[in-house]
């Protein structure tokens, strides 16, 4: 059928080609504007083994060849192969492909130089030196943004078989064409097709970060190629919503997911209902009151933690100190409900714009960054000492200090400090707040703010409630001296949450930090109290120094993969055989839930640790996320086409033994025993 295709598009062309107003802007026929060579990874195959034969296009400028499936208009490559007796040939494998739309029409396309690849296998008995010429003929399809051509090329190697080498070079070719391939998912997704939306979950941990999400579907008759994709997080799912094509197929199907930077995982998705959040939910004024109301009692709550409390307390003994003065107790009240609603929603328009950008990315989403959290411990130290008494903050400032600057900075404060704290309401309520329309999802973040401004406006607005307060005395530097308590705690808090994200040594230099930090602090305290005023430059340099140092910590997993001794490589693992070691090797990536929910459920358990220890298996662990070409091919020597992939190797033995998986404790208790 495809190929009466070619033969009518060929006539098309040469009609148009012909016609006077085409003649300037029509291409040369014969010409060619995707040009082809073939490149074989082993030229001398070893008999029973492969080798992968590489198709290097190379369009011209402004033209552009097409994936497995073309979108609304295009075709695939065919490769039609002739081959010595016995040799057989894969299919093509497509890197990842971009998109391009023209005239309302969504194309899938390579507008620069891409690769197929193809494994070519070699029978067993052959003798060395063999010769095996291969050719091979593609059709294919290439276009402009205004006319679109079919080519022919007949390509052509002579390969011999030997002893499998492989030249340095040409595996460095073959490693960077393997990298732009889609990588394996190894898990199954699910699709559902509700009238004319659908939607696709796909089983990718929550902590994956991806941009410029996007389902590339390998059959038509699915989506709407042309319609947006939006795509929701729920959980370890990545849900896109999308409308139906015109005239749905039913059934399986299979696709890749862009990810961003050019990386895209395969995977197959099988008809059922997908649990979470709908691309067709209930956006209606109920649901939006509803979800406002939530983060207002959630923000309203949030006063009685201890990183809020002690500020809302003193900020409202302030407005004792004023007296009965309506005017001013209500500018302060309106001046700290502006500072907590404008940092709520700033912190939600950068939420709203990293999730628009595929990011995964919740409610306090800036303390996943190791620096916020030693800013952070900076704030609160300081806060704490201040309380305590140790130095004075100078105007505008939080607790005590009045006017409609000092409020207005004390709100803000309140609510940015606030974002380590969590609340009842405040989940449900933030969480729908990233499935509405931005105008509404903003009107819920805002409603936080006033949530947490909502008892300073009622002392402020209230006269009864302000007379109710006690008058000003010696109590209130107690009081002060009492609430640097919490504050503390807080500080303690977030060094515990600083160790887990950057380790050990994260921890140490945010501690580090904060005592010089401190030390500045006691510099200003004793020139406060001499009479000279505030802050020195050696205070401002003890602030400077501290923070320098907080924006060097990084996340402990960055380190750990950099330094981590149980990183795979063969080297190692001939080295522990060696030494005749049990190994446990397993191969895992960020993007697979499956890997993630073994290493939770089965080798992270104490239990199998203290096995692995008492038998003395080595452990070695191969990061295939940014799909690394040297893994990847030990993966398929073990007949595997992504992860995970878990192996373990008994002492003399002369072959691994591949476990299957889904793991077990006490399946991996049993090595080495």
């Amino acid at each position: 059928m495809r190929g009466w295709f070619y033969i009518l598009m060929t006539a098309l062309f040469m009609l148009v080609a012909a016609s006077p107003g085409m003649a300037e802007s029509a291409p040369a026929p014969g010409a060619i504007h995707l040009s082809m060579r073939l490149v074989a990874e082993r030229e001398a195959p070893a008999a029973g083994g492969h080798t992968t034969l590489a198709i290097v296009a190379t369009p011209e400028k402004g033209w552009h060849g097409y994936w497995k499936n073309g979108g609304d208009a295009g075709l695939p490559t065919e490769a039609h192969w002739t081959l010595p007796k016995g040799v057989s040939a894969g299919e093509l494998r497509y890197p990842v492909p971009g998109r391009l739309k023209i005239a309302g029409l969504m194309n899938y396309v390579y507008e620069r130089p891409f690769t197929l690849l193809v494994d070519l296998s070699i029978p067993a008995g052959l003798a060395k030196g063999t010769p095996l010429p291969v050719t091979v003929k593609l059709d294919y399809l290439v276009c402009t943004d205004t006319i679109c051509v079919p080519e022919s090329q007949t390509l052509s190697t002579k390969l011999t078989v030997g002893d499998g080498a492989v030249a340095p070079v040409t595996r460095a070719e073959f490693d960077r064409w393997r990298a732009a391939l889609p990588r394996p998912l190894g898990g199954d997704g699910v699709i559902e097709t509700q009238g004319k939306q659908v939607r696709i979950a796909v089983p990718l941990p929550a902590s994956v970060a991806v941009r410029d999400v996007y389902f590339y579907p390998e059959r038509s008759g699915i989506i709407d190629h042309a319609a947006p994709q939006v795509m929701t997080r729920s959980g370890d799912q990545l849900i896109l919503a999308m409308p139906a094509a015109a005239v749905p197929t039913p059934g399986p199907v299979s696709g890749v997911l862009s990810i961003g930077e050019g990386q895209g995982l395969s995977f197959a998705a099988k008809p059922g209902a997908i649990a979470g959040a709908s691309g067709s939910a209930d956006h209606g004024f109920g649901a939006i009151a509803l979800a406002f109301l939530g983060a207002v009692l959630g923000g309203l709550l949030l006063n009685i933690m201890p990183c809020v409390f002690p500020i809302l307390s003193l900020k409202a003994l302030s407005l004792a100190k004023g007296g009965g003065d309506e005017r001013h107790a209500r500018t302060e009240a309106l001046a700290y409900t502006a500072g907590v609603v404008l940092v709520c929603v700033g912190l939600g328009v950068v939420l709203l714009l990293l999730r628009a950008g595929g990011q995964s990315a919740g409610w306090a989403f800036q303390l996943q960054d190791p620096r916020v959290i030693g800013i952070l411990l900076l704030l609160v130290a300081g806060i704490a000492f201040n309380l305590a008494g140790l130095f004075e903050l100078p105007t505008p400032a939080f607790a005590g200090r009045s006017g409609a600057m000092g409020s207005f900075a004390t709100g803000a404060l309140a609510a940015f400090v606030a974002t380590p704290c969590s609340g009842p309401f405040m989940a449900g309520a933030l969480g729908a707040a990233l499935v509405l329309p931005a105008a509404a999802a903003l009107a819920v973040f805002a409603g936080l703010g006033i949530g947490i401004a909502l008892p300073f406006i009622a002392i402020g607005f209230v006269p009864a409630l302000r007379r109710r307060l006690p008058k000003p005395g010696m109590w209130m530097v107690r009081l002060r001296h009492i609430l640097s308590v919490p504050m503390f705690l807080t500080a303690l808090a977030l060094s515990w949450i600083l160790g887990q994200e950057a380790g050990v040594t994260g921890m140490t230099l945010g501690l580090a930090a904060a005592l010089i930090a401190s030390l500045g602090f006691w510099w200003t305290g004793l020139r406060q109290h001499g009479g000279k005023g505030h802050a020195g430059w050696p205070a401002i340099v003890a602030l400077v120094l501290a923070i320098g140092i907080v924006v060097t910590v990084k996340p402990a997993a960055a380190v750990a993969k950099a330094t981590a001794d149980t990183a795979f490589t063969e080297a190692k693992l001939d080295d522990l055989r060696k030494q005749n070691r049990p190994v446990f090797a397993y191969f895992t990536a960020d993007w697979c839930l499956g890997c993630k929910v073994n290493e939770a459920a089965a080798i992270d358990r104490s239990s199998v640790r203290d096995a692995f220890q008492r038998n003395k298996v080595a452990v070695l662990v191969g990061d295939w996320t940014d799909g690394d070409p040297v893994l990847g091919r030990f993966i398929e020597r073990h007949n595997r086409a992504g992860v995970p992939l878990y192996l373990y190797y008994a002492p003399g033995a002369k072959e691994p033994q591949v476990l299957p998986q889904v793991l077990t404790p006490s399946m991996l208790e049993k090595l080495g025993a």
